[in-house]
């Protein structure tokens, strides 16, 4: 039997490395939307909004990182993410995301001026992508 294609995968943070193995895909949030990778993709260069990476790995099991920004590549001998901040989506904490959700609303609606108001919107942003990978990652468990 031939195994279904798959690609080379690498997911780092500036901490350490997340991820390091073979894919059948990758998704994620590009600057243009969502993005989905297969083997054998086009070359790009891509900002990676915050979100997550939802891996699908060699054999159908399926892992989420939380990613709070960073860079995606695809090159044809694989993919890099290089990630600002990266954190496993078991590894993430419901009732601080929860936390940072309600404080950046509480920033948003106290917001003076363009500069206060972009910087809660990326706080915001940041935790409800955090609690979506808690939620998705729960329904894999």
């Amino acid at each position: 039997m031939v195994s279904a294609m798959t690609f080379h995968l690498t997911v780092v943070s500036a901490e350490k490395q997340m991820f390091d193995g073979r894919v059948q895909k990758v998704q994620v949030t590009g600057s243009e939307g969502e993005l989905g990778i297969y083997p054998q993709h086009t070359p790009l260069l891509t900002a990676i909004k915050p979100g997550m990476v939802r891996i699908t790995k060699q054999f159908g099991e399926e892992e989420l990182i939380y990613l709070s920004g960073g860079i995606l590549e695809v090159q044809p001998t694989g993919v890099i993410v290089l990630a600002d901040t990266a954190i496993r989506g078991k590894d993430l904490d419901e009732a601080r995301a929860v936390e940072a959700k309600r404080k950046a609303e509480e920033h948003i609606r106290k917001a003076h001026g363009d500069v206060d108001y972009a910087q809660a919107s990326a706080e915001l942003a940041k935790a409800i992508a955090k609690l979506r990978v808690i939620e998705l990652t729960k329904k894999l468990m």
